[in-house]
């Protein structure tokens, strides 16, 4: 019995030696030829430049050599992709192809015999599966699949294909949703089912969320939510060629195929848009290659310096983000161990553990301000959002707002120093979508708007603001509450929020005058 036990703890230990291997291994920047004020430089730019990188991960000679989240967000919280989602799907059509499901060549109707429309044009007739890949289906403008339809498969074979498949380059999401529908539909599976064992089971990635189409399909094309480390794992398979911890788990064919110039998008030397696209990978300037999204999340590859650097962020300029990397990392990266300074080494060290977005840091407000204004409660103007009323309370350890909204009661609590995590029951006020994509209520948007990290500053007197992120996503919401002997308005902001206005929205008591 006790030999059995032996037996027990010995494959135990196998087990998690198994799953401790999956983690990246961590070193020190100077000893894989950065130095620590290269990365030092990298982010006090970035924070002055770009607003705002969530989060940074720099994997050099198979090492995460930095490793950086800015509060409210943090490495154990899955971030929103958007398009960086697309390399995914594409990494799934290269397993069913290893495993001889289907060829990259295959006809797009031949899957859906069911769904063909009554006129099948001459060009729907040549649609391949390599030309939603490469993003060259002919269509001159993305088809809009999603309103209002259930069946977003029909609704993309009945849409007007233009030129011949395969001559023209024109992003298309809805092309990647295909791809996800040809995976549901050879294997039985959701895209995010079939990869889980092949792909992020091997890789120590948790079963991710995926958002879905209205009848259960994955939409491919965006809606993954992963955390940083399980994107730099993600490019660190490709840059090892599909090998990961010794096994070839998906092919090196696959990979060069993959990541190679396969149509041409542009001709700007200095564009890192135009430099190729490959199978829902966009090739890179200095011979690198990457998947992005919406918002700056990156997956870059860089072969010539063994390294990989992930990125979440919640800014519109992507090109931005990429310019530092060029600029900063690039050039100051060595092949060989560089001598560190324990000085620069500490103050980077200090620089990562204090990391936040915190944008009242700088700020002189009316701290803890208690005025006859913050204790009202204000009965709110008829509108769209179904804010029936706003009230202020003052607590002994942390300050609220609440909301009277859709017959909920939201209680948001915020503090001046550091941000506070709210979980919502509706929405914030103008979060919800304007984007013409019909989901269902049960779907992970409506989810990961629920999940809030608030902090508040008195600009003077009479106007406080409380900025949210939606700490799952990119998303910021600010709101501005102007005080006075009229009533209230409330003033909202959406920042980086793909299909949500950005323009200045108004809510106003029913006082007000």
């Amino acid at each position: 019995m006790r030999n059995i036990f032996l037996l027990f703890l010995w494959i135990s230990s196998l087990s998690l030696t198994g799953q401790k291997n999956n983690n990246l291994e961590r070193g020190i920047p100077e000893d894989y030829g950065i130095s620590s004020e290269t990365i030092l430089e990298f982010i006090n730019t970035a924070e002055e430049k770009i607003d705002a990188i969530h989060s940074l991960m720099i994997v050099k000679n198979d090492k995460v050599i930095t490793e950086a989240w800015w509060s409210p967000y943090e490495k154990n919280t899955p971030h929103e992709l958007w398009s960086l989602s697309k390399s995914f799907t594409s990494t799934a059509i290269g397993f069913a192809v290893q495993e001889d499901l289907l060829s990259i060549y295959d006809l797009v109707i031949s899957f859906f015999p069911d769904k063909k429309p009554k006129d099948i044009s001459w060009q729907l007739n040549q649609l391949r599966i390599v030309d939603l890949l490469t993003m060259s289906t002919g269509h001159v403008s993305e088809p809009n699949i999603y309103r209002e339809e259930l069946d977003w498969v029909s609704k993309f074979l009945s849409s007007e294909i233009k030129y011949m498949p395969g001559t023209h380059f024109m992003y298309n999401t809805p092309a990647t949703y295909i791809l996800s529908a040809i995976i549901q539909k050879v294997t039985n599976e959701k895209l995010v089912d079939y990869l889980y064992p092949r792909l992020f089971k091997p890789l120590g990635i948790d079963k991710p969320e995926w958002e879905e189409d209205p009848i259960g399909i994955n939409v491919g094309g965006w809606g993954l939510h992963l955390k940083t480390e399980d994107i730099a794992k993600f490019g660190q398979l490709y840059l090892k060629k599909g090998n990961w911890n010794g096994k070839q788990i998906l092919s090196e064919e696959w990979i060069n195929s993959a990541t190679s110039k396969q149509v041409s998008n542009g001709s700007n030397p200095i564009n890192d848009w135009t430099q190729g696209y490959g199978f829902q990978f966009w090739r890179s300037r200095y011979n690198s290659y990457r998947g992005d999204g919406a918002m700056g999340q990156f997956c870059l590859v860089i072969p010539e310096k063994d390294m990989v650097i992930a990125i979440t962020s919640g800014t519109n300029d992507l090109a931005l983000v990429m310019e530092l990397v060029w600029d900063i990392i690039l050039p100051n990266t060595s092949e060989t161990k560089i001598i560190k300074s324990d000085i620069a080494y500490n103050k980077l060290k200090k620089k990562l553990s204090s990391l936040s977005l915190n944008p009242y840091s700088n700020r002189m407000g009316v701290k803890n301000s208690i005025i006859k204004s913050f204790s009202k409660e204000y009965q709110i103007e008829d509108n769209e959002e179904g804010v029936k009323s706003i009230s202020f309370k003052i607590g002994e350890n942390h300050n609220f707002i609440e909301l009277e909204i859709e017959n909920e009661k939201e209680l948001i609590s915020f503090d001046y120093d550091s941000f506070i995590r709210n979980s919502l029951k509706t929405h914030l006020p103008f979060t919800r979508s304007r984007r013409s994509v019909i989901l269902p209520k049960s779907s992970l948007r409506y989810k990961k708007n629920k999940k809030i990290a608030s902090i508040g500053s008195w600009l003077n007197e009479n106007e406080f603001q409380l900025t949210n992120y939606l700490y799952e996503t990119p998303v910021k919401m600010t709101y501005n509450f102007i005080f006075s002997d009229d009533g209230l308005i409330v003033k909202s902001k959406a920042k980086n929020y793909l299909g949500v206005s950005n323009e200045e929205q108004i809510l106003k008591s029913i006082k007000y005058e």
